[in-house]
This record gives C-alpha cells, structure tokens and sequence, in this order.
C-alpha cells in the first residue's frame, strides 16, 4: 500500500484533468478551490483528494457551472452536484474522473462501483466504446507524461480485461458460421491486449467460432492450424511489437506461411501503417483500427 500515489504535483493535476497549472493556480488564489499542502521544503503537494474535488470541477465546469458559482458550493455539494450531473447528462465524463482515481490509488472498489453504475445506463459494448476506450486513450496521453507507472497501467487494464472476459462467458455460445475459425493472437512480447480481448467478445457475439491464443505467440505456432482442415482467420493486433527494423521481416515471414493457403490473415493496429507499401498476398489483409476491422466483419 505505501506505494499508492498519495502526493501529487500541480503537473500531475494539469495531465490528469486536462486543465492549465496557470488555471488551477488561478482557481485557488482566486476562489479557494484547491489548498495545497507544502513539504518541509515548502514544494506544493496535493492530496488524492484534492484530485477527486478538482476532476468534480472541472466536470461541473465543463456542465454549464461557472467557477463562482462552484466557489460558493460546500466540497459535499461539489459531490453531490457532479454524480446528479452524471446521472442525468455527463456520466461518461464522470465515469472517466472515477476510473482515472480508482487507477491512481488501486482501488477496485471504486472501479467496479463505477462500472455497476454504468450497467444501470448502457450495454457492456456501450461502457467500452463511449467510457473504456476514451479513458485508455487518455491513459496513453499520461503515459507521454510520465504521470503514472507500469503498476497503474496494468491494474486497470487488468481489472478492464476481467469484464470483457466475464461478458464472453455470459453470451451464449451459438455457433452461426461452422466453416471459419478465428484465431487471435499477439506477436510476440506484445502486452497490449484490450483491444484483441473485446474483438474476441464481438466475434462470439456474432456467433463466430474463435480461438483466443493472447499474448505472445510465437508464429510458428500458426503452422498447426493451417495444417487442419478447417478454414481459418487469423487476427493480430500491432502496437508496440515487432519495432520498426523488424516488422517488414515479420510480414514477410507471415506471407511465406499463408502461401498457397485458402486461409485469412488478418492484421489491425497502429503499426500496420509500417507495411502497407509491402507486395503481399491477397489474404492478407490491413486494418488501422479495430472500429474498422469491425465494420468489415
């Protein structure tokens, strides 16, 4: 536990709530909003509360709530204000404020209290597109900022991988193509998964037979697939790895084990940009995004 975030920086409030350190200064000189707290060195530091109360601001704020108007409000109204907002126009935004704590301070209560919250609203696929992929897109954003750690990173995108994993197991599995089977993967020391997890989710959900490998996969491994009877597609998702001297040979390498083969070979990610001028076969196919990979399936 004494490694949970417990001071932080007006930095870390600017790339956590989005909003200017000029601004968040301003804001306590001039309405008392925020009292930071000073080490025995007089540096100015912030408690997690502070955090909560000023993504509660910002959240009214960006509501239509002028800051004199937030100023003259108790911390309780504060609260009180911004989960009555949440429930009636801005609970994404909410959402995003209650995941981003929960994932600061290791607190899987507060995330699973969050996403409960979300179910009374919107569908599992809703919560993903509208709430998980926006709060992981600004993860991204306070990794370039070296706001969080690793441990941050992994905590909540594990908690996140449970409930799309929960989900697939509540869809009936009924089969609607028997002649395909999707088979997903990662390349290897590819970590990031999320993303190969929900497309998995999607394609059972449209009856689809699937094979979830995850992460790492070598690809001679693909060999024991092809080398059955049944049709297959494979999926793989390229984020981080192979890095960028290594991908083309990896492509090439795929094109010779799809080589006069009647199967797919799907690839979807940021990294496939690297490719795209490379002569392969036709079933190999490239996909920038798993939005767009989706719309094809």
């Amino acid at each position: 536990m004494n490694n949970i975030k417990q001071d932080f920086t007006i930095r870390d409030l600017e790339n956590i709530s989005g909003i200017k350190a000029h601004t968040i200064r301003i804001w306590e000189k001039r309405y008392n909003l925020l009292e930071p707290k000073r080490t025995e060195t007089n540096i100015r530091y912030y408690t997690p509360e502070d955090l909560t109360k000023l993504l509660n601001i910002v959240l009214l704020n960006k509501n239509g709530f002028k800051i004199s108007k937030i100023a003259a409000m108790s911390g309780d109204d504060i609260t009180l204000q911004s989960r009555k907002l949440a429930f009636d126009s801005g609970i994404n935004d909410e959402a995003i404020n209650s995941l981003k704590v929960s994932m600061f301070q290791f607190d899987k209560i507060l995330f699973n209290n969050t996403y409960h919250t979300l179910l009374h609203k919107k569908t599992f696929r809703e919560i993903f597109k509208e709430v998980f992929i926006p709060f992981l897109e600004e993860i991204g954003l306070l990794w370039q900022t070296e706001t969080l750690l690793p441990a941050h990173e992994h905590f909540i995108s594990n908690l996140i991988a449970q409930k799309i994993q929960a989900n697939i197991e509540e869809l009936q599995y009924n089969i609607t193509d028997k002649n395909k089977t999707y088979v997903l993967f990662l390349p290897e020391n590819e970590i990031h998964e999320l993303g190969l997890l929900y497309l998995n989710y999607e394609l059972v959900l449209r009856g689809l037979h699937t094979i979830y490998l995850g992460q790492s996969l070598p690809l001679n491994n693909l060999n024991y697939f092809i080398e059955g009877e049944r049709e297959i597609c494979f999926i793989s998702a390229f984020t981080i790895q192979p890095y960028d001297e290594k991908i083309e040979d990896y492509f090439h390498e795929i094109n010779d084990i799809m080589k006069g083969t009647k199967n797919e070979f799907i690839a979807v990610g940021r990294k496939v940009d690297k490719v795209k001028h490379l002569q392969l076969n036709a079933n190999i196919r490239l996909f920038d995004s798993m939005q767009d990979l989706l719309k094809d399936l």
